[in-house]
């Protein structure tokens, strides 16, 4: 390993998980509720306005070889 190598980690942190620079946790934690909730086909979309997150937009998709009756409210 090389002195640059190490002399990077040691500045980074190894034992620390790398600070997010543009999402907040709780923004995370809204992002994997959305997509928790799709079901098995969607998309989710992330809407950045001035240079912020402003919306999260999820759209839910049904297969139609497997749709039955009832299924979509």
């Amino acid at each position: 390993m090389s002195d640059t190598s190490i002399q990077e980690k040691k500045s980074i942190g190894v034992d620390q998980p790398p600070r997010l620079r543009f999402l907040m946790p709780n923004q995370l934690f809204m992002i994997d509720e959305a997509l928790a909730n799709l079901g098995e086909y969607g998309e989710v979309r992330l809407i950045v306005e001035k240079g912020r997150l402003r919306f999260v937009v999820t759209q839910k998709s049904y297969d139609v070889l497997k749709w039955q009756y009832g299924e979509i409210k």
